[in-house]
């Protein structure tokens, strides 16, 4: 018995002072990158010191949250399906729009470039359909809901370090549309090199990456809105995530769980690598989150004040352009779901999500498949099934310039399923794709698809060249 407890007590001695060393190596390195930010500051201009010092503020919380962690964020054994009555297929109640509208505003995320798909600039200013950009479709659509209400709904243009001169200029556009735009930048924060070190040691090197959440208090504070407009009837939600139905495509998407009795956000970078097959399944977790969201922003206040906001530090891996690798510490807006009072998820149509991440979604939008109205892209009523064809694009069609250089003009897609094209490709005017159809350009080979040719289910391969007589 003595000896099982001199055991007992070294592994307690032992267990004490290995918390006691990881404390004081959470301390050190905590210290080395407080000074590391403030040597950085000193290399800038009096102006910029002071916007970066509030950026380097909150970059400071959130790697002294990101030290504390210990082990994954979810225990795979602890989660659960949400429960049926915590996702609903549509808001109970639909207050009188006049009651309400006055009280919404519409934020939009425009922190993005276009790197992906060969662009410089903001992606909202991508062109889409008839010469109008992702940012002219938006201030459509909102325009068009304070013309129907006669409502004041404001547009928030959420910028990035990235986008915010470029947008600014843009603006100029909508001076007379029935719209008030109003922008903000998200914060900005610093990559981290090697042991957990910043990766570069002067300003005007630093490599960033942008958080937004907190942000949005600008929205309470300066716009003075205040709630979030779907209400059901039985309790004030105050935080409600639209969800839709996953597919094959959406496989990485993050999805609704319970967890501890709360309703969380997963996401695919949160879930054990054993796990990660169980997680893309369509069969136990059947939603994603569309990342639209209806928030009370007095809530958020509330949250803000308490100290009461802590989103999982999701840890992200990236190589930079001169091959540096670095992580950048995130955290998921959608992840402060667990925190607010009667959360819910709104399970919506597919229409009401139509990502474009890539020029195989870019080439979706721009088809017929969809019809503009007041900015809003709907399904053809010319389409006999509602749902979207599978489309991939090869390599060539990469970036926007040479994706639209292929194209004569987009090809009718109304009864398409499933598009696959690889290699040197390129669409005379008038083409229609029906069916599955997959084209495939070897290495060395070019195929030209004749104007007016109608491709239904159908495999082409080999070398097609139309020359000019």
């Amino acid at each position: 018995i003595e000896t099982f407890r001199f055991g007992e007590l070294k592994r307690d001695l032992t267990a004490g002072a290995m918390t006691e060393f990881q404390e004081k190596l959470r301390r050190q390195h905590e210290e080395s990158m407080h000074r590391e930010l403030e040597a950085l500051v000193q290399t800038a201009g009096e102006a910029q010191a002071q916007i970066c010092r509030k950026d380097f503020d909150g970059f400071k919380r959130l790697f002294h949250r990101f030290l504390q962690v210990k082990g994954p964020a979810v225990d795979w054994a602890k989660i659960n399906r949400p429960p049926d009555d915590s996702v609903s297929s549509r808001a109970r109640r639909r207050p009188s729009p006049a009651s309400v509208l006055n009280k919404l505003a519409v934020v939009k995320l425009n922190g993005g470039l276009g790197t992906s798909m060969g662009c410089r600039g903001p992606k909202s200013l991508i062109s889409v359909r008839s010469e109008n950009t992702f940012l002219d479709l938006t201030v459509q659509q909102i325009e068009d809901l304070n013309k129907t209400y006669g409502a004041d709904v404001p547009l928030v243009l959420m910028n990035s370090f990235n986008t915010d001169d470029d947008t600014k200029k843009i603006l100029q556009k909508y001076k007379h549309h029935r719209v008030k735009i109003h922008t903000f930048n998200q914060s900005r924060y610093a990559h981290l090199g090697t042991k957990w070190r910043l990766a570069v040691s002067m300003l005007a090197s630093v490599s960033w990456h942008c958080c937004f959440f907190i942000p949005l208090m600008v929205l309470y504070e300066h716009v003075g809105l205040n709630l979030c407009v779907i209400q059901p009837a039985d309790r004030r939600c105050e935080f409600i995530m639209e969800v839709t139905d996953k597919t094959r495509a959406d496989i990485k998407g993050g999805t609704l769980i319970q967890y501890e009795d709360h309703l969380r956000l997963l996401e695919i970078a949160q879930v054990p690598k054993a796990h990660v097959d169980e997680f893309k399944s369509v069969t136990k977790f059947k939603i994603f989150n569309t990342n639209n969201l209806w928030i009370s922003l007095p809530a958020i206040r509330r949250l803000q004040e308490q100290n009461a906001m802590e989103l999982e530090i999701i840890i992200n891996p990236k190589t930079l352009d001169g091959g540096l690798n670095v992580i950048q510490l995130e955290t998921a807006v959608g992840a402060a779901i667990k925190s607010f009072k009667h959360p819910m998820g709104v399970n919506v149509p597919r229409s009401r999500f139509l990502p474009v991440k890539t020029t195989s979604d870019l080439l979706l939008v721009m088809s017929n498949l969809y019809s503009l109205d007041a900015g809003s892209l709907t399904m053809s009523k010319k389409r006999e099934f509602p749902t979207t064809p599978h489309v991939k694009l090869g390599s060539s069609f990469t970036k926007v310039h040479d994706f639209l250089s292929r194209f004569d003009k987009i090809p009718d897609m109304l009864e398409l399923d499933h598009l696959t094209v690889s290699g040197d490709v390129t669409f005379g005017k008038n083409v229609s794709l029906k069916g599955t159809v997959i084209i495939i350009a070897n290495h060395g080979d070019r195929i030209d698809i004749p104007a007016g040719a109608v491709l239904e289910n159908k495999i082409v391969s080999g070398n097609l060249r139309i020359l000019d007589h």
